[in-house]
């Protein structure tokens, strides 16, 4: 069957048109991913509580507005505060790219209103904490709505038979971009007196440089997308739903009562993928606070981590041409809760194993999350992608708080990470029996959509 996308004017089925564009979509998570890896995971955290320690003057609290905020907590308050911006945002976002058919220029101003911020961030010294903790809100909420915006061009830009490569790609040029930046930025970080740095100026330099980035390889992929007109159905129903951003996703949740089936997989998404987002953040606080592991262990096992799941999205990819995305999610969720086990079983200061166990997890990582996406835009009707990738995103990002406060409750009951990182099985195992029982084929057919040999 030769794949079929949905152009300007009508279908595009040239093929070297439909891999243009394409590849110029690949190119936003490879400018994007460099914030997520660099900033957020490595640089920000430390140094915006640092920041915060120096206007605390010795003492153990700040107070913004009159509010009393630990310093070690403020990088924390930040990003909850970013995702309740996002989860405003992208609703409302999501209706005017759904009703208008133009999500580009809206993809080009989160992208730069992120970049900026990140590039803003260079002028981070001394006690300016507050302007941090903005800078990483504006930052992380504008990443949010562009992701969203970025995921729904999948099923524009992709036939049906060719979805699962193309988001596996896609990962994988974002975790290859997040991995050589974070390359560059340790080598200057770890020799920065040889740079006649401080320290301080080395991780401003860093995050600014990712800012950069971000904007700078964005321009690609905003030359080559392109915005679609929507069908009247489409606008019809979007037209509609235009109003506050909670309003927004209400309609949206209510459209898809709809469409039962589509919403069962994103109920078994939300599960899993908040085991997949507690695994991935908690894992360097497990190897420092129970494995006893030295910062440069903990930071190496970051980039291995970044390496591998390029290889392991690609892989996972070409699995799930023969066995079908939903076999090889469910594959894959089994292999999760197995490094769950090895994690609960490890040695106390042996960086081989973490090694290892982080190993383990790139090569799986990449391919869950590509193959989730895929999967999820088969079951979209079409005319309102953004829409409800509004809702995915937010499933991604905005509603992952499940999986951390159980791991701090158990911490917090028991005294032991392992038994905090063990209890996290729970969400693997209920994802898999979730996902398990959607019928996905069904669920893409009753979309509207074409359905592929193997799903």
């Amino acid at each position: 069957m030769t794949a079929e996308t949905t152009g300007p004017e009508g279908p595009i089925t040239d093929p070297a048109e439909r891999r243009r564009e394409q590849r110029g979509w690949y190119f936003y998570d490879f400018a994007c991913s460099v914030y997520s890896t660099s900033v957020v995971t490595v640089f920000l955290g430390p140094y915006l509580n640092e920041l915060a320690r120096t206007a605390a003057h010795g003492g153990k609290y700040v107070h913004p507005l009159g509010i009393p905020v630990h310093v070690d907590s403020l990088f924390a308050y930040a990003v909850s505060a970013s995702l309740v911006v996002a989860i405003v945002a992208m609703p409302l976002v999501s209706a005017a790219a759904d009703r208008q058919g133009r999500k580009k220029p809206l993809l080009a101003a989160a992208a730069y209103i992120g970049a900026g911020a990140t590039t803003g961030m260079f002028f981070l010294k001394d006690d300016r904490y507050l302007l941090g903790a903005l800078l990483l809100i504006v930052a992380n909420a504008a990443l949010a709505v562009s992701m969203m915006l970025y995921n729904s061009y999948l099923p524009q830009i992709s036939g049906p038979e060719e979805r699962d490569a193309v988001s596996s790609r896609g990962w994988a040029f974002g975790y290859a971009s997040g991995a050589l930046v974070l390359v560059l930025n340790l080598v200057l970080y770890t020799n920065h007196a040889s740079f006649g740095l401080s320290a301080g100026e080395a991780v401003r330099i860093c995050l600014a440089s990712a800012g950069l980035w971000w904007g700078a390889f964005a321009l690609i992929p905003l030359r080559r997308l392109r915005d679609r007109h929507l069908p009247p159905a489409g606008k019809a129903a979007s037209a509609g739903a235009v109003g506050a951003g909670w309003r927004q996703l209400r309609a949206t949740l209510v459209d898809m009562r709809n469409h039962p089936k589509t919403l069962a997989f994103l109920l078994a998404y939300l599960v899993y993928n908040d085991g997949v987002q507690t695994v991935i953040s908690q894992a360097a606080v497990f190897g420092k606070n129970e494995l006893g592991l030295e910062q440069t262990t903990l930071i190496t096992a970051v980039l291995l981590v970044q390496v591998l799941a390029v290889a392991g999205a690609l892989a996972m990819g070409r699995i799930a041409r023969t066995h079908g995305a939903k076999r090889t999610i469910l594959g894959a969720l089994v292999v999760w809760t197995l490094i769950l086990l090895a994690g609960y079983a490890l040695p106390a200061g042996a960086p081989v194993f973490f090694y290892c166990l982080a190993a383990a997890i790139g090569l799986v990582m990449g391919g869950t999350q590509a193959l989730s996406r895929s999967l999820f835009s088969h079951t979209v009707p079409e005319g309102k992608e953004a829409e409800y990738f509004s809702a995915y995103e937010l499933s991604d990002r905005g509603l992952s708080w499940l999986g951390p406060l159980v791991f701090g409750l158990v911490n917090q009951m028991t005294g032991s990470y392992r038994a905090a990182i063990i209890s996290l099985v729970i969400f693997f195992v209920a994802g898999f029996v979730l996902l398990a029982r959607v019928p996905v084929r069904e669920a893409a057919r009753e979309a509207g959509n074409v359905v592929p040999e193997r799903i």
